[in-house]
């Protein structure tokens, strides 16, 4: 199977940095748009930023300037660089590819937005 892993999340002050790291790993034929979603309780789950396999990007407004995504795509990783956290920060975050892997059958799928299980990211003094 397919995993999607993050790590990085944290407790941070205001104004401070934070890596977050997502992995995938399994029979992966190939991953595509990549990219990394918020969410708070009782709201939806946001788009924070993606990159697609080429490095196109693309930010929410909200953290345009702060964050920075990045991807190694030989080690099947992307990283989202965040910089002058602020408490509306404050999410669980969550990993999420678009991509095409092997079933058990050895049967090609493809699926958008396999997700991870999400980082807490806590931005408070």
């Amino acid at each position: 199977q397919v995993q999607l892993v993050e790590s990085g999340g944290g407790l941070v002050q205001p104004g401070r940095s934070l890596r977050l790291s997502c992995a995938a790993s399994g029979r992966i034929l190939n991953l595509n748009t990549m990219g990394w979603y918020r969410q708070v309780p009782g709201k939806e789950r946001e788009l924070v930023a993606s990159i697609t396999s080429g490095g196109s990007t693309n930010y929410a407004d909200s953290v345009k300037g702060r964050f920075t995504i990045s991807r190694d795509n030989a080690e099947r990783t992307i990283y989202l660089h965040m910089n002058t956290l602020k408490p509306e920060d404050t999410a669980v975050y969550y990993c999420d590819a678009d991509l095409c892997y092997y079933s058990d059958h050895d049967t090609p799928i493809c699926q958008r937005h396999y997700w991870g299980k999400g980082t807490p990211v806590t931005v408070s003094s």
